[in-house]
């Protein structure tokens, strides 16, 4: 939803799509959403060196493929990618310049709430996840920043913020006083 609302502003933005060998649900398209496969042929991808990040989340594989996120970034697109605490520590590793945000829910009855109301997991799979994802929330001293996903559109003001901002950091405008 967040990156819904930041794909309406102008952010010279593009969201990274990874893959996944979870099944796809009721609304997603593939090549869009995600990419969808099996285990066999995202293990393989694993081999080749296919992905800048992957992980095991839950019962599922996710990953993010090198390829396009690097084109986008020598085309100048800020790119975002969506994915979980190790996947983005993995990203941090390979890509140190890289600005990490760790989007946060107001509490964790707001996250029951939001997780219930999709639907789309069984009890089981919505336990898994609230487990998880509290076990992320202990983890987001690791990111450069933490934004509170309370009210949307100020969730979405807060990232912007953090773009404009990192845009003027000295290490992003040294070529430009060098120049000048």
């Amino acid at each position: 939803t967040v990156l819904a609302q930041l794909k309406e502003r102008e952010l010279n933005m593009k969201q990274s799509i990874s893959m996944t060998t979870r099944a796809m649900r009721q609304g997603e398209t593939d090549g869009v959403d995600y990419y969808f496969t099996d285990v066999e042929t995202f293990e393989k991808n694993i081999e080749e060196g296919y992905f800048l990040e992957y992980v095991k989340y839950g019962d599922n594989y996710y990953g993010t493929p090198k390829k396009k996120i690097e084109e986008l970034i020598e085309e100048g697109y800020n790119v975002f990618l969506k994915i979980e605490v190790e996947g983005a520590k993995n990203v941090r590793d390979a890509f140190p310049q890289a600005v990490s945000i760790f989007i946060a829910p107001p509490s964790l009855e707001i996250l029951q709430k939001r997780l219930k109301g999709r639907g789309t997991e069984s009890e089981e799979t919505y336990l898994k996840r609230l487990e998880i994802a509290q076990e992320e929330l202990s983890r987001s001293k690791e990111y450069d920043y933490v934004v509170i996903n309370d009210e949307l559109s100020k969730c979405t003001d807060d990232i912007c913020a953090i773009i404009t901002a990192e845009k003027s950091r000295f290490t992003n405008m040294k070529a430009f006083i060098e120049n000048f």
